[in-house]
Parts: structure tokens; C-alpha cells; sequence
């Protein structure tokens, strides 16, 4: 009986090393394959032979969309080849996803491959034109217990849904800088969105940073992950948590706000370039002059303000209630909603 059992072990232990063993080579090939064809589809940039090709892709440049929105100084800076070539390199990748003057029509339709996740709520959703938008940086504000990080959370699931249902059918990459993100948070919104919590957990990444050059230094690395892992949209929560503890006092603020600047300047690039969401939550702070209205406001001044595409400001309602409210929107009207914080995420009230 005992043998029985011992042979039934081994047996176990060897099927699950076997699967473990083609799990690991099915992904090293896939993995593989995705390189080469992104190599492949850079040398058809003219100037670009394999070794710089190469050179872009470990540096990661691994979309054409991306180059082309990448100033030569930087290029020049990050993979080591010469300013002139990262010139010809960026005009040519221009040209290629039609960087010129166009027409509003036709800017329309460019419009048109604009996605969007559900938050979870309807009335959220509503209040952001459809959901959180790809192509651009998506900032949830507010003090504590407003629903940022739950937000955050419902989307790393949310995100995963096929596109009739709300998701862009991928994954997630949530840069934790607070130490807010829990994994068992996610299990009961992925039952409440029919999915299995195990392959829901195995496709939300996430990072772990301590300080902002960490935190930069990750946002720099995404672009070579990006489309590896099908990451369709990327969360930080919160965005200014390591620039506000490191850079105190009036004399560092310059810097502070520079860094920030360099910092949303990334996230914007990989948003635009890879046609993906940022979503970005920030804590605020109280404003003492400000008689009448809210004294809170958004950490990061106008550096924030300026590269966030859209802002909507979180404040506690009565009971579970939670208030959303846009404050900034290039097409969207400053409106509020309510939603709530339920047990498997966010929810209409």
C-alpha cells in the first residue's frame, strides 16, 4: 500500500516537473518568436541593419509607433548609436505610421482605434466617456479611503475581459510604490467577472519600487516587456508617493518637479506608442489660503496637470457612497458620479 502511494507521488511530482518543463519552453519559444519578428519588422526601417535593430530592441524600442515619437538626443542616449542615425532612424519610422499633417477627418478615424477598459461601474464608465481610454494617462486623486487603489485593483482584472465585454483581453502591470497592492484582492472581481482566479493572478505583473529612481527606472524597462506580455495597461499607484518623501522642502522642488516631468513624459510615450492605458492615482494635499471650495489638491502642480490627459478628483460620499468628479478632460465636461466599494471591486450605488 505504502509502495503504491510512493509510486503514486512519483509519478505526480514527475508529470507536474514535465508540465512545469513545457510551460517554460513553450513561452522561451513564443518569446523568440516575438523577437525575431519585431527585429524583422525594424530592419524594414531604411538604415537599419540587424545590428542596430539589435541594439533598439535591447534598449527597448520594440515598436516602430514608439521611435517615432522619441527625440534623436534621446535615442542617441539610450542605445549608443550616433545622434545623425537616430535621426534618419526616426524620420523614416515617421513616415512609416504617417506623422504629417492631416486633416481632422482623417484625425478622426485615427481617433477611432482608441479603446477602453470598464472601471466596474456604469456610472463611472459614463463619466469618463466609455471607460478608461488607451493612448492616454488616466489620473485618479484623492485623500485616503476614496477608492483609488480599488479602482486599480477592479481594472488589473477588468482589463483582462474580452473587448464586448469591457477588457482589451490583456494583461496588467501594476507598479506598486506604496505597498497597497494585494494579490487576494483580486480574487473575488475575477469570480464576479466569470474568470478564473488563478489564470486572472497569473496575468497581472506586478513591481514592487522603493524610491523614484526605481520607479522611472521600471517605466523605462516596460518598453521591451510591453508586447511580450500583452500588457494593455499600466498602473501606478501612486504616482508621486517617492518623489514627495525624497524631494522635500523648497530648495528641491525644482528638481521634484523636473524628474516628475521626465517620469510622465515615459508613461505618455508608452501610452501613445503602444496604443495601451496609464492609469496613474495620486494623494492630494491641503491647501490652507482656500476660504470656499475644496482646499485638496492634486500633489505634483502643474507638471502633473499638463501631462495627464485625464483627471478626476475621488471624495467620500455617505456610507460606502464614493464621489467621482472630473476636473480636467480635453472632451469631456466637468461632471461627477457616485459608485461604491463592494467586496468584489468597484460598483454602480
Amino acid at each position: 500500500m505504502s509502495t503504491r502511494k510512493k509510486t503514486s507521488k512519483v509519478n505526480t511530482t514527475t508529470a507536474t516537473k514535465t508540465s512545469s518543463s513545457k510551460t517554460t519552453l513553450t513561452t522561451t519559444k513564443k518569446t523568440d518568436q516575438w523577437k525575431s519578428q519585431v527585429i524583422q519588422e525594424l530592419m524594414k526601417l531604411p538604415g537599419v541593419g540587424r545590428a542596430t535593430a539589435l541594439k533598439l530592441f535591447e534598449s527597448g524600442y520594440a515598436s516602430i509607433r514608439l521611435l517615432a515619437i522619441t527625440s534623436p538626443r534621446i535615442l542617441a542616449e539610450e542605445t549608443g548609436i550616433g545622434e545623425k542615425t537616430a535621426q534618419k532612424i526616426i524620420e523614416a519610422a515617421r513616415k512609416v505610421v504617417k506623422m504629417n499633417f492631416v486633416s481632422a477627418l482623417d484625425y478622426l478615424a485615427i481617433r477611432k482605434e482608441v479603446k477602453r477598459i470598464t472601471t466596474g461601474s456604469k456610472s463611472l464608465d459614463t463619466l469618463l466617456g466609455g471607460g478608461i481610454p488607451t493612448s492616454a494617462i488616466t489620473e485618479f486623486a484623492g485623500e485616503f479611503r476614496t477608492g483609488k487603489t480599488q479602482i486599480a485593483h477592479t481594472i488589473s482584472i477588468t482589463v483582462q475581459l474580452p473587448e464586448e465585454k469591457g477588457g482589451l483581453n490583456g494583461c496588467a502591470l501594476y507598479v506598486d510604490t506604496e505597498g497597497t497592492f494585494r494579490p487576494e484582492r483580486l480574487i473575488p472581481i475575477a469570480r464576479r467577472f466569470g474568470l478564473d482566479p488563478e489564470e486572472a493572478l497569473s496575468r497581472v505583473y506586478v513591481v514592487r519600487t522603493f524610491s523614484s529612481d526605481q520607479q522611472m527606472e521600471v517605466v523605462r524597462k516596460l518598453r521591451s516587456e510591453i508586447p511580450k506580455l500583452n500588457i494593455k495597461v499600466v498602473i501606478v499607484d501612486s504616482l508621486t508617493a517617492h518623489f514627495r518623501a525624497e524631494y522635500t522642502g523648497i530648495d528641491s522642488l525644482a528638481v521634484r518637479q523636473q524628474l516628475l516631468n521626465k517620469h510622465l513624459h515615459d508613461l505618455q510615450r508608452i501610452a501613445w506608442g503602444f496604443n495601451i492605458a496609464v492609469v496613474v492615482t495620486n494623494q492630494v494635499v491641503a491647501t490652507p489660503g482656500i476660504l470656499f471650495g475644496n482646499p485638496q489638491t492634486p500633489i505634483g502642480g502643474h507638471v502633473v496637470a499638463h501631462n495627464v490627459t485625464y483627471r478626476v478628483f475621488l471624495r467620500k460620499g455617505k456610507g460606502n457612497t464614493r464621489v467621482a468628479k472630473i476636473l480636467d478632460a480635453p472632451d469631456l465636461p466637468e461632471s461627477e458620479c457616485t459608485f461604491i466599494i463592494a467586496d468584489d471591486g468597484i460598483r454602480d450605488s
